[in-house]
């Protein structure tokens, strides 16, 4: 995933430390190529031969270490480097970096990259509070540095309140987005719908579908890491949210007419690949459930056709791509939806194929246009929302 990727993690004096050698280790079976700066304070905490197992590279600590391979280190690593963490960051440090300080092997080497910086603040929570840090924090946004703010919980020091650092996973997902694709859709508003919609019947019935909304939040997820800023409009799913996504989240499938309908004018390309129940009951009144317990029958209404609206309010250079979910005559019904609806693409699903459909992690799709038929193999749902992009992308 993150193959030719140099990830530099730079490491502060701070009680978290610990937690960038699970990082490291989850950076390294993502093949990335990663490499360890070190405060002399942080080896106190820490000891560097952990990430030196960890990573298969030396850990850097010494500015005047005439153990190395390249004739000025904290430069030659400078240029290598995709993407430099600081995480935990000391007062110390950001003191230092926001002001141009570069007295170790860390800052030195932090001052020479040119690539996206990113910043972890982790200290007490009077220290990270108090204004000079604060300013600092703000000096280097204005740089373009990127920092995160810190979680707010129980500290080592036994206080409560913000300081804390973020999670591994947390810190992982900050770096994925910074180089795991090409930023080719920087400037873009993608809007994706993901997931099931749920009608009620009555306070415990509900009509709905199979749908997990794998696809979906794996498509909103690649557009957002390419640089698109994304709005996912999602039914009940029980998958965590990507990040760094505006979330907005549904019920029924009118809900997600209503959602949809108030942000699609704005966006340059809009997915559907919700699968949105095609009815709703007619009324749920009391009566109306009654008098239809006699014969366990239930009057429904087709719900509105959210894909045939945007097709029809389709907006000059807007893209809309849609799914297409078939048992049978799945090209010929695929193409006669692109034309009905008004679409650019259509992705096609044979569901009597293995590995394809609703539930699963993989997908077997083809991809349909007024102008190609292209047939994919059984991949990944992430894989195949890159393959979606990239399609649209050369369009």
């Amino acid at each position: 995933m993150l193959d030719e990727k140099t990830v530099v993690l730079a490491v502060t004096g701070s009680i978290a430390a610990y937690k960038i050698a699970n990082l490291a280790s989850m950076l390294g079976k993502l093949r990335a190529d990663v490499q360890v700066l070190m405060t002399q304070n942080a080896t106190q905490f820490i000891n560097p031969i952990t990430f030196e197992t960890l990573t298969g590279n030396k850990c850097l600590v010494d500015t005047f270490d005439r153990n190395f391979q390249y004739s000025v280190e904290h430069v030659a690593l400078a240029k290598k480097a995709d993407v430099v963490l600081v995480a935990p960051a000391s007062a110390n440090v950001i003191g230092k970096i926001a002001n141009g300080i570069a007295d170790d092997m860390l800052t030195t080497t932090v001052m020479a990259c040119p690539c996206p910086k990113i910043i972890s603040p982790a200290m007490n929570t009077n220290m990270y509070e108090n204004s000079i840090v604060q300013e600092n924090l703000e000096k280097l946004k204005r740089h373009g540095y990127t920092i995160i703010e810190p979680d707010v919980g129980l500290l080592a020091c036994k206080d409560v309140g913000a300081g804390k650092l973020p999670s591994e996973e947390v810190l992982l997902e900050y770096i994925k987005r910074e180089i795991r694709f090409e930023k080719d859709l920087t400037g873009k508003k993608v809007l994706i719908t993901a997931g099931p919609t749920v009608e009620a019947i009555d306070p415990v019935r509900f009509i709905s579908n199979y749908s997990s909304g794998r696809m979906g939040y794996a498509l909103a997820r690649v557009a957002m890491e390419r640089g698109a800023e994304v709005t996912l409009v999602t039914g009940p799913t029980s998958l965590a949210c990507p990040p760094f996504v505006k979330v907005m989240q549904v019920q029924s499938a009118q809900d997600m007419f209503e959602a949809v309908t108030s942000v699609s004018a704005q966006q340059d390309l809009i997915i559907k690949a919700a699968a949105v129940a095609d009815y709703t009951p007619v009324s749920v009144a009391e009566e109306k459930i009654k008098k239809s317990e006699n014969d366990g029958t239930i009057e429904l209404k087709r719900t509105r056709d959210i894909l045939k609206y945007l097709g029809e309010h389709k907006k000059e250079n807007q893209f809309l791509c849609g799914f297409s979910m078939e048992t049978e005559h799945m090209l010929a019904n695929s193409k006669e939806k692109l034309e009905r609806k008004n679409l650019d693409m259509v992705i096609a699903n044979n569901l009597k194929v293995e590995g394809a459909g609703f539930g699963v992690d993989t997908n077997v799709i083809t991809i349909i246009t007024k102008d190609i038929v292209a047939e994919l193999p059984l991949m990944t749902k992430e894989e195949a929302a890159v393959e979606i992009l990239n399609h649209i992308k050369l369009r």
